[in-house]
């Protein structure tokens, strides 16, 4: 299913429509797309643009500027080890070098049943709990070989499934009620902001038009006299 479809096309529709400009839910609908697959399918990457008036690669430089979106196949979980100061000092490259063998992979690959893909992360901000790790963007900490060997058997057996998500949710929590506005009261106060949005304009470019015949009327005519608004004689 590489293009959004069925509930997610509806919630991708009730996105765009909480934005004044379609294109500021580019991001949500990124973070979608990913849910749905697992990564930014290119077909999910054109119905994005589709759906938001914008060029593929447009919605590509923006999805390929953050790391928690993927442009390119992941495994069904993410696991990031934290290797910036706090958990450096405290043995995240022994860590991740544990990892490494345990799972198979370097730093980056998948492993070959595709359950999991190994990430060195920069400051995952836990550094009280270092060294830390990361499964599905979320937290584990501190971490030794034996705990991480526990986790990665654990999510395998599906014992932490209501912990954590499958990668790409990044709630499952769906937004009710409170905070939503009616879709007529959204309309008026977008009427609004463009009336006011012309407003602005109109008297900016009178202002304009105005400085331009002031500076027209005092500037010097040929023969070196002043214009007529300068007082000078004619």
């Amino acid at each position: 299913m590489p293009r959004l479809a069925g509930p997610n096309l509806e919630r991708a529709k009730e996105t765009i429509g909480l934005y004044p400009q379609a294109r500021s839910a580019l991001v949500p609908l990124c973070h979608l797309a990913q849910e749905q697959d697992g990564w930014l399918t290119p077909e999910a990457i054109e119905h994005i643009a589709e759906l938001l008036g914008l060029t593929p690669v447009e919605v590509l430089g923006t999805a390929s500027f953050y790391d928690m979106l993927h442009t390119e196949p992941v495994g069904r979980n993410l696991v990031g080890i934290c290797t910036n100061i706090a958990c450096l000092l405290a043995g995240a490259y022994e860590l991740m070098e544990h990892a490494e063998e345990s799972l198979g992979v370097s730093a980056g690959g998948t492993t070959s049943d595709g359950q999991f893909t190994l990430e060195e992360l920069e400051c995952a901000a836990y550094c009280d709990k270092a060294p830390c790790v990361l499964v599905n963007y979320r937290f584990f900490g501190p971490v030794d070989n034996a705990g991480f060997d526990q986790i990665v058997d654990d999510v395998r057996a599906g014992r932490l499934a209501e912990d954590i998500p499958p990668h790409g949710t990044l709630s499952r929590v769906r937004r009710e009620g409170g905070l939503q506005v009616p879709a007529d009261e959204i309309a008026t106060q977008r009427a609004a902001a463009d009336t006011a949005k012309r407003r602005r304009a109109e008297e900016k470019k009178k202002l304009e038009e105005s400085r331009s015949a002031d500076a027209a009327a005092t500037a010097p005519q040929p023969g070196g006299q002043p214009g007529p608004a300068s007082g000078g004689a004619e």
